[in-house]
C-alpha cells in the first residue's frame, strides 16, 4: 500500500506539471464539439487520463486500508465489491469536471498543438516507462524513508524535538482535563 502511496505522490506531481504545462495556452471564451474531442483526446494521449486512474486507486486504498484495519477477517467477495465501487462512470464524470478547466484555460489551437506533441516517440515512449518508472523511485522512496527512520541518529531528533517543545509534558496536561 505504501509503493501505491508513492506511486499516487508522483503521479498527481506528474499531472500537476503537465497541468501547468497545460495551462500556459491562451484561454478562449466558448466551447465548441471539436474543441471538447480534441481535450479529451489531449488527456488521452498525454496519459493524464492514465494519471486519473492514480486517483481512483488513491481513494479506494484509502478506504481499504481503514476496513482491513477496522475488520481483520474480509472475505476476497468483498474486495471485488469494493474494487468496483468507482468504475468508468464515475470516471468518465471525472473527466467530465475536468475537461471545462482545460475548455477554459486553453484555445483549440494549444491543445491541437500538444496533441501532436503527445504523439511523438519520445512522448509516448516516456508515457509507457513512467509507470515502471514510478513504481521502482516509489520502492527506493520507500526503502529510503525505511533506513532513514531506523538510524539511532534519526530517533534521537525525534526525541530532542519532544523534549524541546514538552510535548510530554504538554499532553499529561490534556490528559488531566478529560
Amino acid at each position: 500500500m505504501q509503493v501505491t502511496n508513492w506511486r499516487n505522490k508522483i503521479g498527481l506531481f506528474l499531472v500537476s506539471w503537465i497541468l501547468m504545462i497545460l495551462a500556459t495556452g491562451l484561454a478562449q471564451a466558448g466551447s465548441n464539439p471539436e474543441k471538447i474531442e480534441n481535450i479529451k483526446k489531449l488527456l488521452l494521449v498525454s496519459g493524464i487520463q492514465d494519471q486519473l486512474s492514480y486517483m481512483k486507486d488513491g481513494v479506494l486504498n484509502s478506504y481499504s486500508q481503514m476496513i482491513g484495519s477496522a475488520y481483520p477477517n474480509v472475505p476476497d467477495a468483498f474486495w471485488t465489491d469494493f474494487n468496483a465501487l468507482i468504475g468508468e462512470g464515475e470516471m468518465v464524470a471525472l473527466t467530465e469536471k475536468i475537461i471545462p478547466v482545460y475548455d477554459k484555460h486553453m484555445s483549440n489551437e494549444v491543445v491541437i498543438k500538444l496533441i501532436a506533441m503527445f504523439e511523438t516517440p519520445f512522448w509516448i515512449e516516456w508515457k509507457e516507462k513512467m509507470p515502471l518508472i514510478s513504481r521502482e523511485a516509489g520502492v527506493a522512496g520507500q526503502q529510503w524513508i525505511h533506513e532513514l527512520t531506523q538510524t539511532n541518529d534519526f530517533k534521537q531528533k525525534i526525541d530532542r524535538l519532544v523534549k524541546k517543545h514538552e510535548l510530554e509534558k504538554l499532553n499529561q496536561a490534556s490528559k488531566k482535563s478529560k
